[in-house]
């Protein structure tokens, strides 16, 4: 039971983390997206497309074969070789659609499985902690370049700045429940 509830969260953090990445990508524009401030840092595009590389290596037969696949080439996931909009936008949904596609029919017995990266044995609670880690820190990079990028025309994507008071105070109102933290952000943008 409690390896269902864990399951479920796991899902919500990835869909909050697209989530964030999504609108950070629409608040850009093309050319916002494809800036590096020098040529050791990486811009949108390039952050986008190594995740992309990884998600595709990591959750392609995610419990039968070893998440750092023979074909994937990650020292080339770090060139500037997307060039527009519409594939970055494509990539980025590719990658998570991969992750989606693996992580939705995973069932409570196989989160004490063993699977490989590079060889090294993880239990599929530990793979997936390790991959929400690394997408979450690469998400963060991409929501700082576009807040530096748009300044005061950011859009935040969580509570605005000013705002923490009236947020608490409207669910210090309700009565206490078992959710979710994303529940909320998620719904929005269902709407």
């Amino acid at each position: 039971m409690h390896n269902t509830f864990y399951l479920e969260s796991i899902l919500k953090q990835f869909q909050y983390y697209k989530l964030l990445g999504d609108k950070t990508i629409t608040q850009l524009s093309d050319e916002q997206l494809f800036w590096q401030f020098n040529e050791e840092s990486n811009s949108i595009g390039i952050i986008v497309r190594h995740m992309w590389g990884n998600m595709l290596s990591r959750w392609t037969d995610f419990l039968t074969s070893d998440g750092e696949k023979g074909w994937r080439n990650r020292d080339s996931e770090f060139d500037a070789s997307i060039k527009t909009r519409a594939d970055l936008v494509e990539k980025w949904n590719a990658g998570w659609a991969c992750l989606f596609e693996a992580i939705r029919p995973l069932k409570e017995e196989d989160l004490a499985r063993t699977i490989y990266i590079r060889n090294q044995g993880h239990t599929v609670t530990e793979a997936i902690n390790r991959q929400m880690a690394h997408y979450a820190y690469h998400v963060g990079q991409m929501v700082f370049i576009g807040k530096m990028l748009k300044g005061e025309a950011w859009e935040p994507l969580s509570i605005p700045r000013g705002a923490s008071k009236a947020f608490n105070k409207e669910h210090f109102a309700q009565k206490k429940q078992r959710a979710h933290f994303t529940d909320e952000f998620l719904e929005t943008k269902k709407r």
